[in-house]
């Protein structure tokens, strides 16, 4: 390789450092002053009197020497005492729990999905309170919220219900508040991840005050992956409103963004990983949204990361208002969340805006038609490379064949070299028309790397977030294509590079690379980047996910197949130079017709 091959592949590894440092969360550092504590937070007195659109948290603590009818109110006092129920309802695809105490959701469990640890998925974070009630400021100018109060509700007398088939079930829970009723209506459906969600206001005109109310979801969603670090990444919190989408990241300890916005809102959504909680406004009555969200430590310098989601819905002081939600607990699942065709998909992580249309509309087809007719993921990729590799092959053989031609000009270059070792200058006009004479584009070995780029990324958002690949079980060691496929723990971090642990697939990667970097350079000067380059490659992908390793190197397999078959077809060419007609155009042209030319002696 000569030297601007050798920039080229530097400033590839550079930009790939660069993307893995910025994509990769920062280090976790422990609170100064250690965990908050609730004398910390604000005092609830004040609070009640903020209207209903403050922070969540504002809502979670009531000082305890207050009564209840002091913090509730004469509405609300009566209703915060009484007995809890729970009804079970089981489906093909959950497990949930609903409980009379604030009419919440205490339990959501995935039936096909599995916790790092082989323990079923289970969504709801706080499940001694459960999520999913409604927050408003009462007349009386006391913040209510639904989740501590005591529901009426008509439940089975075995306290379960099983759903198979096309069966259907609903649950109506009943909140008393003086002379109003608060009526919020939940639907399970068999084999659907989303349930319908009615809210109910009658005879609450002179009970609801600041005319709007929330529903909200306090505690986002509970983490079930290995690596909370893993994790974080992926989570945020979204609000989707005339067509733009504005997020929530908290991403670093202490840190508690919010996002209060008005306006009509289709939904509000926050995700971990693989799943999700939806919550989307079925009848458009939703004016305005709310985000919020917190970054904490975590043990063995993890950082955990939490949002509260929430709708705004107008109340009009009519003696009776309804609205209606569809709730969505579930995987990013790209199907079922391009399904519901309400702009969801923009809560899924298919790399930057304009490396999404290749994920969306080539990769994710490819890998699904390819999954209907072989089961196993990992053979799945490696169809996949083998088609890639196809697809670029007129890319790649050009740019092989470029390299072969600078191998062959390298005895003519040093002659230059060594000619004119006293005139930089000039060693550089005789090696550009060398390069013209020959027909060759210095360049022509860079540029279809660098144009495989968004590829390479495209894929790596693919294998990284496509829940399928989730857990996905290859051969030997690799049980899990969504994650590095580590073969050994090292006794120790590396500096720098902060590598405690071997990938045994970018290992494999990065062995196939030396040797197609090898066959590559035949420049004494460069033999150092035979080493370099397979190295730093291999720590940037130690930590990517098992599948996309597998898919780079049976990819520089076929590569190193490939670079066999030009090289045979081309020892023994001999080098002609180009036609004049041939010389006068092109890249080799524009870069040599203005060069000045050596004087005459």
């Amino acid at each position: 390789m000569d030297k601007q091959t050798t920039l080229g592949f530097v400033l590839i590894a550079l930009v790939l450092m660069i993307w893995m440092w910025w994509s990769s969360p920062r280090p976790a550092q422990q609170l100064q002053n250690g965990k908050q504590t609730s004398g910390q937070r604000k005092d609830s007195t004040a609070a009640i009197n903020q209207p209903a659109e403050k922070k969540f948290e504002e809502s979670r603590v009531q000082p305890q020497q207050l009564s209840q009818k002091d913090s509730l109110g004469k509405f609300f006092s009566r209703a915060a005492i009484g007995n809890e129920s729970v009804v079970t309802i089981e489906s093909d695809l959950y497990i949930a729990e609903v409980s009379t105490k604030g009419g919440t959701l205490k339990s959501f469990e995935l039936k096909n999905y599995k916790t790092w640890d082989q323990h079923p998925v289970q969504l709801i974070k706080n499940t001694s309170s459960g999520d999913l009630s409604l927050l408003f400021t009462s007349t009386e100018g006391k913040l209510i919220n639904t989740k501590s109060l005591f529901f009426a509700a008509a439940l089975p007398p075995t306290r379960s219900v099983r759903l198979t088939g096309n069966d259907e079930y609903t649950i109506d829970l009943v909140l008393n508040a003086g002379t109003g009723r608060v009526i919020k209506t939940i639907h399970f459906k068999n084999n659907a991840y989303a349930l319908d969600v009615g809210i109910k206001l009658v005879g609450m005109q002179d009970i609801i005050a600041n005319y709007e109310y929330q529903v909200i979801w306090e505690n986002g969603i509970r983490y079930v992956e290995h690596s909370s670090t893993d994790e974080s990444q992926a989570a945020e919190a979204f609000l989707y409103a005339g067509g733009e989408v504005t997020t929530v990241n908290a991403s670093s300890p202490g840190e508690t963004p919010i996002s209060n916005t008005n306006g009509a809102t289709e939904w509000v959504a926050t995700r971990s990983k693989y799943f999700a909680v939806v919550l989307l406004s079925e009848d458009k009555k939703a004016q305005g949204g709310y985000l919020e969200g917190g970054c904490e430590a975590a043990p063995n310098q993890g950082i955990v990361e939490h949002y509260s989601i929430g709708l705004k819905v107008p109340f009009k002081n009519a003696m009776e208002e309804t609205a209606r939600f569809t709730l969505f607990l579930g995987p990013l699942d790209y199907d079922i969340i391009k399904g519901f065709n309400r702009g969801l998909d923009h809560i899924m992580n298919l790399g930057w805006s304009w490396i999404r249309p290749i994920t969306e509309y080539a990769f994710i087809p490819l890998f699904k038609l390819l999954h209907m007719f072989i089961a196993n993921y990992g053979i799945v990729i490696i169809l996949f490379s083998i088609i890639i590799k196809i697809v670029l092959h007129p890319l790649t053989r050009s740019s092989m064949k470029s390299m072969k031609k600078m191998q062959a000009l390298q005895p003519m270059m040093e002659e230059i070299r060594t000619k004119f070792k006293d005139d930089p200058n000039q060693v550089n006009i005789q090696i550009m028309k060398l390069y013209k004479d020959y027909g060759v584009n210095p360049a022509g070995g860079c540029l279809p790397l660098l144009l495989q780029m968004p590829i390479l990324y495209a894929l790596y958002a693919l294998f990284s977030n496509s829940i399928q690949l989730r857990q996905a079980d290859f051969v030997w060691w690799i049980k899990d294509l969504s994650v590095p496929d580590v073969i050994f723990d090292l006794p120790l971090t590396l500096p720098l590079v902060g590598v405690h642990n071997i990938s045994g697939l970018a290992l494999m990667m990065g062995i196939t690379m030396f040797i197609q970097t090898k066959m590559t350079t035949t420049d004494p000067r460069q033999k150092a980047m035979v080493w370099i380059m397979p190295v730093m490659m291999t720590l940037i992908f130690n930590s990517l996910p098992s599948g996309l390793n597998l898919y780079y190197f049976v990819f520089n397999l076929l590569a190193i197949g490939q670079q066999v078959f030009i090289n045979k077809q081309h020892d023994n060419v001999p080098l002609q130079k180009v036609s004049e007609k041939k010389r006068s155009g092109g890249i080799m042209n524009a870069l040599t017709k203005n060069l000045p030319k050596r004087p005459k002696t």
